[in-house]
């Protein structure tokens, strides 16, 4: 039997260990690794609804969009700043939905994680990052012992401070990006009468200490509609767009939006 102690019972919260496929605690409670290589973690009492997080309409959006490289950059930032703080360790991507930035985190000094509450996100995940450690959970309950890792970091995801402290080690670090003032200004302009810039005033993390903060800001340039339209799909807007601006976008030529990311590092007090 393989020691997997990192990983907690969504259940009882003891220990799981890993044999024959099956992850199982002393509490016989019992969660099979599906064939791509994830675990589910995510009991049926536990879920808000049949299927949560995002659908596979925005899954497949999504993953087309960062294959095609328009955030690679914010993917190669948050890799260097990951170097410049930790030079090995264990980590966590809270929210990993397809496994896009997990995977870059991964190398042979790092055990990499990635959990997120969308199985169809998760599943594609697993299969093509076989390097790295996936489950579905929800983040308000992660299935990992306190103080397994040594830095954590959410993109776009709910910050759930209490969960995030008690992972993290007492040298830990946690990384989180969220949306700068003019993140895809251009899009909003084209969806609200009167679009208004994104908050980003700091958040109050209780328990930790703000050492970093930083933007990161620059144009992407769409040659066809279809590329602008997959970013629409894979965003919140889609559900606020028409039919007007869906054919718009379709039709355009030479589309620019900008993006303005805010990253900020906190290290636990």
């Amino acid at each position: 039997m393989i020691n997997t102690s990192h990983y907690l019972c969504p259940i009882c919260q003891q220990a799981l260990n890993l044999a024959d496929k099956s992850f199982r605690c002393t509490n016989n409670h019992s969660f099979d690794q599906a064939k791509e290589g994830y675990v589910n973690l995510l009991p049926v009492q536990h879920k808000h609804s049949k299927d949560p997080g995002d659908n596979k309409e925005m899954v497949s959006a999504r993953r087309t969009f960062l294959e095609s490289g328009y955030y690679q950059p914010l993917r190669d930032r948050l890799i260097e700043l990951k170097n410049d703080y930790i030079p090995a360790g264990n980590i966590l991507d809270a929210g990993c939905g397809e496994g896009y930035y997990t995977h870059a985190h991964k190398s042979e000094h790092h055990q990499v994680y990635g959990v997120d509450i969308a199985k169809n996100a998760v599943k594609i995940a697993a299969k093509k990052y076989k390097q790295c450690h996936f489950s579905v959970a929800s983040i308000a309950q992660l299935p990992f012992a306190d103080g397994y890792f040594d830095w954590l970091f959410s993109i776009y995801a709910p910050i759930k401070i209490e969960e995030f402290s008690r992972l993290l080690n007492d040298q830990g670090y946690l990384l989180t990006v969220t949306p700068g003032a003019k993140h895809l200004w251009e899009l909003k302009q084209k969806i609200y009468q009167t679009p208004k810039y994104h908050n980003i005033e700091k958040q109050q993390l209780d328990g930790f200490e703000l050492i970093k903060e930083e933007s990161l800001n620059y144009e992407m340039n769409f040659d066809h509609g279809e590329q602008a339209l997959t970013l629409l799909a894979m965003t919140p807007f889609a559900f606020k767009s028409s039919e007007q601006l869906v054919s718009d976008l379709k039709q355009a030529n030479n589309f620019t939006c900008q993006v303005d990311f805010m990253v900020r590092i906190y290290k636990k007090a």
